[in-house]
């Protein structure tokens, strides 16, 4: 900076300098320091003409000023005369009028008065030197004789110090002066014209004022420009560089101006000779043209200074910036190689197995090559200030330190980077050994498992055993791990404590192995020495399995012997029976078991270390790039701004994985069994692919709309993937699938392990997160919901269901039509209600062929009630409030379905009443008794009315009814009690809590129902075709009506057929309660009559309980 401020000092002070010279030559050519006064600022006084330089010379060069006649020459004001005077006087030259001027003064026509006043003011205010004074007296004869007598007598008046000569006719005055010199009113035969004597003198003038303004405007400038402070930042310096050019082209349009200003001055001058080329001119005129020609040259002069200043000005900005650029890029790039070193500092592990080495080479040469991109960059910024230096750049001592300090942090980057590499290759190198001999040693343990034990009882099958055995042995040297001195020595440098460990397990798992083989061929040979007799062999019973209890991963490897994973085989003694048989032991059982744990866990590490590949390759091969400015112009408007509508939260899911996920699950690599911990412990953490899931239809519509853009296709080609992008943004929704898979699969191998029920534990959970993700999926897609669906509460089962409506207060008509026609209404279960929605038609493909939802009604939960088993199938139930003024029957697609549509419904209900429960034991105890009815009601089906002697000291179990706007509590007894028969009507009916509600009205069950009066048969329909599976069975089709005559122990009924007259068993999931036969929507009597019993809830035989077995009467 301190030589830029020099050279900056010096520029400046030459052009001031050059410039001062300019203004002072143009004032020395004007003659302003001796006459400051212009042509344009006394025009009206020259053009009254009485005094004018005609341009002619006398015989000495002296200046020639005429005055001619001018009647009125007494009447001029003296500032007048003495104006025109001083600058006529001011014109020539300094040369001409140092010689003195000659005045011719025509006074031909005029009087002696006017003579001698002429005369008098001459004397006494003429600015100049005079040489002559001419005077061409009155031509008159009185005048004549007047002006010879006065002028003698007064001549001493006059003070002249130059002789004044009167003169009487013009041929006199050619004697004096040449006929050239004189204008043709004087006899002569030069020409001029007065007002083209004013243009020329006026435009002379204000070209060199013009001339004189520039220069000191270029000066100004000049100095503007020197003294600017450099800027900081590249964009300030150029936008001052910019704003500096635009006034340096303005400066140079104004000298633009000014020179063509003075060539058409020069033409004009020049005029006369261009039209006649024997023109000669006269004195002034050669003048003003030498004038001219010199203001010219002062003009060059003018733009030559300050062009050679612009240039180093312009130089010194054009470097500030290179430097300010330099200085950005330096940064820049400085902090990428410090990102890259502090990076590559991160690859200190040598990993545990050799795909994990080989992950980690993988990760550093995509590292390498990235740092190379990084290393390139910085050699050619090195590069471009050596450049810059060898341009003798003003700020050479800022640029040389950085440039060193590039090259330094470059040459250390290859270094380190190039040990890592050597020293993962030599750690993946002894891995590789590793697991080939691990390999050689599970090989040996499938070979021994897969050797059937009763083929081996021959003769012949024992030397086939055997001598498989003997081959497999001689492939021992090219795998086995033979030197182990040999390997502390060759791999030292890569061999961390962990390692060490893994080679002692490994060499210890290679003498279990020959151990066991050792054995297995004493066996075989005592086999093969003998015929024996065979014998069947026997499994191993379960008991027999040792489970030995595993608190940890440390625990296992030290207290249990043997195992296999850890690098021994437990040594089981091998039974021989008869001649030596060996039976299968739990030992090889277990082996075999963890070898395929340990390939189930092998590929889950491997996929998912290709799954956080593939993901951050998705992330900067497409998601970077959108950020990329050079890519900007490939770039749809549709997809401007839409980054995160397309990824969605897949960085989120990208950094979970690679940071914390894949290293927890990289610690269980050798504990297999115990990897269901890691998923339980990060399993609120794999919740975020719900919010994935939720916006993937959004990605893969806006996918859809600019898949075929040039920015998909430019970043595809160069990550050379094969598939679009499509593909990879749907690798997280199979990733959280295939977690389940894995899991299923280790848990089918880790039977009897320790960590079999976290594995169960941690498969239940992935299952629990596919289902929330699944049914967030369909609960976005609910249209037409004015309220908050946060608000419901969590979402616990959603569904597609068959649903009949019953009303109490509806029309009789409508209430049968709807009884057979159901509606199609997918069921959304939340915590405070359930809503109903219509399912819409599914359109486009992909994620968007995704359903939506058009909500229908809803149900607040605090006011349903359920009914397990309905209408005699074993796939509906009823939801019904309002003390069953609304009731629905729904049909699941499944048996399995409706139970736990109905299990979940009761986990509601029973929270709900848990919270009355503390609710009620608040209030006092006077309250409690009033609120308790005097007499209880139950509700049960015809097959559960025929109650036995109650069973000794057998709790009563109670019912809670919850209204929507009161917290009263009623309470009834319901007894366990057993009808005719142990099955009913449409399910497999429980003992007890068959039914549960939240809003059942108490008078809702009839009391008849707690007298225990024994049930008449009736008359049913069947609703589904039954074939005959047995001799005392009845075939049956839908439609049919039948007689029940009683109930069998096991789910059927004996019934006669109406319609055919036979008799014989049907399930009684095949029935349906005649409708024709009931008394009302809610009963149904037999076709007997008397002293039966109600059939409950509108005609189903099942129960309809409301109680609780938590609550004691």
């Amino acid at each position: 900076m301190i030589i830029w401020l020099k050279i900056r000092e010096d520029s400046l002070e030459e052009l001031v300098r050059r410039l001062n010279v300019v203004v002072h030559k143009i004032d020395e050519i004007m003659q302003q320091e001796s006459s400051p006064l212009c042509a344009a600022d006394i025009s009206p006084d020259l053009r009254k003409q009485f005094a004018f330089l005609s341009g002619g010379r006398g015989q000495n060069g002296s200046p020639i000023i005429i005055f001619p006649e001018y009647p009125t020459f007494g009447e001029l004001e003296e500032q007048e005369f003495q104006n025109v005077l001083t600058y006529l006087t001011s014109v020539p030259s300094l040369s001409s009028t140092g010689v003195g001027f000659i005045l011719v003064i025509d006074r031909r026509q005029d009087r002696w008065a006017s003579v001698k006043g002429t005369l008098l003011r001459i004397a006494g205010s003429f600015p100049g030197n005079l040489q002559l004074v001419l005077v061409l007296r009155p031509t008159a004869l009185f005048q004549r004789t007047i002006s010879d007598i006065f002028f003698k007598l007064n001549k001493d008046e006059f003070k002249m110090k130059v002789p004044v000569i009167m003169l009487s006719s013009v041929t006199e005055l050619h004697s004096y002066i040449d006929r050239t010199q004189l204008t043709q009113e004087l006899g002569g035969t030069q020409e001029y014209c007065h007002e083209k004597w004013i243009s020329h003198r006026t435009a002379i003038e204000g070209f060199a004022l013009m001339v004189k303004k520039t220069a000191q405007t270029l000066q100004s400038f000049g100095t503007e420009l020197a003294e600017t402070e450099l800027p900081n930042d590249v964009e300030a310096t150029s936008n001052l560089l910019t704003v500096h050019t635009e006034k340096k082209d303005k400066m140079k349009e104004d000298l633009r101006i000014a020179l063509c200003q003075g060539s058409r001055l020069l033409e004009s001058i020049n005029e006369p000779l261009v039209k006649d080329p024997d023109y000669t001119m006269n004195q002034d005129e050669l003048e003003n043209l030498a004038t001219v020609q010199r203001l010219l040259g002062q003009l060059d002069e003018t733009e030559t200074a300050f062009d050679d200043f612009w240039d180093k000005h312009q130089t010194k900005l054009e470097q500030c910036l290179q430097l300010r650029h330099f200085e950005q890029n330096f940064r820049e790039v400085r902090a990428h190689l410090d990102m890259v070193y502090d990076r590559l500092s991160g690859f200190s592990e040598i990993g545990i197995s050799p795909a994990h080495v080989e992950h980690i080479l993988k990760e550093l040469t995509n590292h390498e090559e990235r740092a190379c991109e990084v290393l390139d960059r910085a050699l050619t910024l090195a590069c471009d200030a050596d450049q810059l230096i060898e341009a003798s750049h003003y700020a050479v001592d800022s640029i040389l330190p950085k440039c060193s300090e590039l090259r330094a942090v470059c040459e250390e980057i290859s270094s380190v980077l190039k040990a890592k590499k050597a020293y993962l290759l030599k750690a993946m190198e002894l891995h590789q050994c590793l697991e080939k001999a691990t390999k050689w040693c599970d090989d040996g343990i499938y070979l021994l498992a897969s050797q059937p034990v009763d083929k081996c009882q021959s003769q012949d099958g024992a030397e086939s055993a055997l001598q498989e055995i003997e081959r497999y042995l001689e492939t021992a040297n090219q795998h086995k791990l033979t030197d182990l001195n040999g390997i502390w020595r060759d791999y030292e440098s890569v061999l961390t404590q962990d390692l060490r460990d893994q080679v002692d397990k490994v060499f210890q798992k290679q003498l279990s192995m020959q151990e066991m083989f050792e054995k297995r061929r004493v066996s075989l040979k005592k086999l093969a020495a003998k015929q024996t007799r065979p014998v069947q062999p026997v499994a191993p019973r379960p008991e027999a399995i040792i489970k030995s209890p595993i608190s940890s991963p440390a625990h296992r490897e030290k207290s249990i012997e043997g195992d296999i994973i850890n690098g021994n085989c437990r040594k089981e003694e091998i039974h021989l029976q008869n001649d030596g048989s060996r039976h299968p032991s739990v030992s090889d059982e277990e082996e075999n078991f963890a070898v395929l744990r340990r390939h189930v866990m092998n590929e889950l590490l491997e996929t998912e270390r290709a799954y956080v590949e593939e993901l951050l390759c998705v992330l900067e091969g497409y998601g970077a790039e959108m950020d990329n400015p050079a890519m900007s112009h490939l770039i749809p408007n549709t997809l401007l701004h839409k980054k995160d509508v397309l990824f969605g939260n897949m960085p989120e899911i990208y950094h979970f994985h690679k940071k914390t996920f894949l290293r927890e699950l990289e610690a269980y690599t050798d504990y297999p069994e115990l990897v269901g911990r890691c998923f339980l412990e990060r399993m609120t953490d794999l919740q975020i692919y719900e919010k994935y899931c939720q916006n993937k239809p959004r990605s893969e519509s806006l996918w859809r709309q600019c898949s075929d853009c040039a920015f998909f296709q430019e970043c595809q080609r160069k990550l050379e993937h094969k598939l679009g992008l499509d593909s990879y943004l749907l690798k997280p929704v199979q990733r959280i699938t295939k977690y389940q898979l894995l899991l299923k699969e280790l848990l089918k191998y880790s039977k009897g392990c320790e960590g079999e029920d976290d594995l169960q534990e941690a498969l239940s959970s992935i299952l629990g997160i596919l289902k929330a993700v699944n049914d967030s999926m369909h609960l976005i897609a609910i249209t037409g919901y004015e309220g908050n669906l946060s608000d419901l509460g969590r979402l616990m089962m959603q569904g597609s269901f068959s649903v009949w409506t019953e009303h109490k207060k509806g029309h009789a008509k409508v209430k049968d039509l709807a009884r057979f026609k159901p509606m199609q209404r997918h069921l959304f279960l939340h915590e405070k209600a359930l809503l109903f929605c219509k399912k819409r038609e599914e359109n486009g493909e992909g994620y968007e062929k995704a359903p939506s939802y058009s909500f229908k009604h809803s149900l607040n939960m605090s006011a349903v009630g359920i009914t397990e088993n309905a209408k005699g199938d074993n796939k509906k139930f009823e939801i019904w409030c309002n003390s069953r003024e609304e009731v629905y029957i729904v049909q699941a697609p499944t048996p399995e379905i409706k139970t736990a549509w109905v299990n979940e419904i009761r986990k509601v209900l029973t929270g709900q009443l848990k919270a009355c429960r503390e609710a009620s034991q608040q209030k006092s105890s006077d309250q409690i008794s009033q609120l308790t009815p005097t007499s209880t009601s139950l509700t049960l089906s015809p097959f559960k009315t025929y109650p036995k002697t109650l069973k000794k000291g057998e709790e009563k179990k109670t019912e809670l009814t919850m209204a929507d706007s009161s917290t009263a509590v009623s309470l009834k007894n319901n007894d366990k009690v057993k009808g005719f028969s142990k099955a009913s009507l449409s399910v497999d009916a429980s003992e007890e809590n068959d039914g549960y509600s939240s809003a059942e009205d108490p008078m809702n069950s009839d009391p008849e129902d707690e007298g225990g009066k024994k049930l008449s048969p009736g008359r049913y329909v069947v609703v589904a075709d039954h074939d005959k599976n047995g001799p005392q069975e009845l075939t049956v089709k839908s439609g049919d009506s039948v007689q029940l005559v009683k109930e069998g122990d096991d789910g059927r009924w004996f019934v006669r057929n109406l319609r055919t007259n036979k008799e014989g068993w049907v399930p009684a999931a095949n029935l349906l309660t005649l409708i024709g036969e009931s008394k009302s929507s809610q009963s149904l009597s037999s076709s007997e009559g008397s002293g039966s019993g109600n059939l409950s809830t509108s005609s189903s035989c099942s129960e309809t309980y409301t109680s609780f077995s938590d609550i004691k009467a």
